[in-house]
């Protein structure tokens, strides 16, 4: 084998495997193991292969083998990054958000309308969860100001609420229409994704102005400010060739990147590139976009929403019923070569 792409995913989903004489002719598939645990080979050819990860496989070395008349043949090692599961039984929507301490914060979303019995979780440093609030119907879109105090969206009231350290939740700005998505800028002005087509600007006395309109999301908007100062939104549509949006801060609306299949969750990392969960050129996972808007599949994954940088460094996933943690460089090579 000479690579694995993508050199990272989470249990479940598939990587390519690339090389030559991968599959004698003849032969049936070859087995797979990830760290010692047999995967699943779909699909393979003389160059390449196609592997399914099993659930609970952790990081480590992937090795095709087949039996051949003089006995069992093995390939050479690479190494995958596998993300590892810190929380399940939860419904995120969007991206996670962290505080300055680390400590991560994840919905319990629910259908639209529904109230569920904890609808926010907070996960300290060590991923032990707790409940962190029961006050919200169809939390949304997280975001956390510099105080650290959580702002939370609800798609179902149009309000941002902001909630306190001991979890009580009280409106922060209301009559947001079906808020979804928001993100602070540097200067600590609210933005609010309202799915039917706007996006609102609150300023600090809490004062509500249109900034930009879209196209409507079916699902949600999702927000992040670039190192740029620009804002950038993704919304999912029933087109397979969706945008990143980009928006100056006087509000003019550009596509940044287009061709992604329903893009959710975003977030940027320290050198300017770009991660959003999407679907590119049909293949699911988290696509990084660099600054010159080259798009490639970094996350193998299914049912992502959303994603968050963390220290370590690493990258914590949300899918829509749990959390993941990953190993992380912002270069995305997640582990050195096996010796």
């Amino acid at each position: 084998m000479t690579r694995i792409v993508p050199a990272a995913a989470l249990p479940g989903a598939e990587v390519r495997l690339e090389g030559s004489d991968l599959k004698p002719l003849g032969s049936h598939l070859p087995g797979v193991r990830f760290s010692g645990a047999p995967g699943y080979v779909t699909w393979a050819a003389r160059d390449a292969a196609v592997a399914r990860i099993p659930e609970g496989a952790l990081s480590g070395g992937v090795q095709l083998e087949y039996d051949a008349a003089d006995g069992l043949r093995q390939s050479n090692e690479l190494p995958l990054n596998i993300g590892v599961p810190i929380a399940d039984n939860l419904h995120p929507v969007a991206n996670p958000a962290l505080d300055a301490e680390g400590n991560i914060y994840v919905t319990f979303s629910g259908a639209r309308g529904q109230k569920v019995p904890v609808s926010l979780y907070k996960l300290d440093t060590s991923y032990t969860m707790k409940p962190f609030s029961t006050a919200l119907v169809s939390p949304t879109g997280l975001a956390v100001d510099r105080e650290g105090v959580l702002y939370v969206s609800s798609r179902q009231d149009g309000t941002v609420y902001r909630v306190l350290a001991n979890g009580t939740a009280a409106p922060y700005a209301a009559g947001l229409g079906v808020a979804t998505g928001i993100a602070f800028d540097p200067q600590e002005n609210l933005y609010v994704g309202d799915r039917s087509g706007t996006i609102f600007k609150i300023d600090r006395k809490r004062d509500t102005f249109v900034f930009a309109t879209l196209e409507p999301s079916v699902a949600a908007y999702h927000l992040a400010f670039g190192p740029d100062g620009y804002l950038y939104v993704t919304g999912p549509s029933t087109s397979s060739f969706d945008p990143v949006w980009r928006i100056s801060p006087d509000g003019v609306v550009t596509p940044f990147f287009r061709g992604l299949g329903r893009p959710q969750g975003l977030a940027f990392d320290v050198a300017g590139n770009l991660y959003v969960a999407a679907s590119l050129r049909g293949r699911r996972g988290i696509v990084r976009i660099s600054p010159q808007a080259e798009a490639e599949l970094v996350v193998s994954g299914l049912n992502l929403v959303g994603l968050a940088f963390a220290r370590g460094p690493a990258l914590i996933v949300a899918t829509n019923n749990g959390l993941f943690h990953m190993e992380w460089t912002v270069a995305g090579a997640p582990l050195p070569p096996l010796p």
